[in-house]
């Protein structure tokens, strides 16, 4: 038997912190969770995709009362992305998530749904996606999908 320790880099800092343009994709994540569809959790995501040349696409989720027919702002967003800039790698993401009583000051992390197509968007075009998890208190910055998801599945297991 063999025991490994798998460290993960994550950079917290304050909004202020930020430089103008990941406090710009933080806004414009923040900004799409007042398109979420969600009058059961009332919980609303919204995320940010920046891509290559430049494009902001923006996503929220979107409930149902049957809750796996539901998706998150993360797919949402990143599934638009390729779809309609099928040439455009995503360069970075930022999710931001709010209750009824505002912001969370905590960021939340993608789902594992979402960490699984995060990492397929990001081998796609062979660009590592930044990732910024916005929480009142503090951002989490993170250099790319492998910091989500260490031990991760892909085409090289197919």
């Amino acid at each position: 038997m063999r025991n490994f320790r798998i460290e993960i880099p994550v950079c917290a800092c304050s909004y202020d912190e930020l430089s103008e343009a990941d406090r710009q994709l933080i806004d414009a994540a923040k900004e799409a969770t007042s398109q979420s569809y969600a009058p059961y959790s009332h919980f609303a995501v919204g995320a940010a995709a920046l891509l290559e040349d430049g494009t902001v696409v923006t996503g929220s989720n979107q409930e149902n009362a049957a809750y796996p027919s539901g998706t998150c702002a993360e797919r949402t967003t990143l599934f638009y992305a390729n779809s309609h800039y099928p040439d455009q790698g995503v360069k970075a993401l930022a999710i931001a998530a709010r209750n009824t009583q505002g912001f969370l000051d905590s960021p939340i992390p993608p789902c594992g749904a979402c960490r699984q197509v995060l990492l397929e968007t990001e081998r796609r075009y062979s660009l590592p996606i930044r990732i910024l998890l916005y929480g009142v208190r503090e951002t989490y910055c993170l250099q790319g999908v492998k910091s989500l998801l260490p031990l991760s599945f892909g085409a090289e297991f197919l």
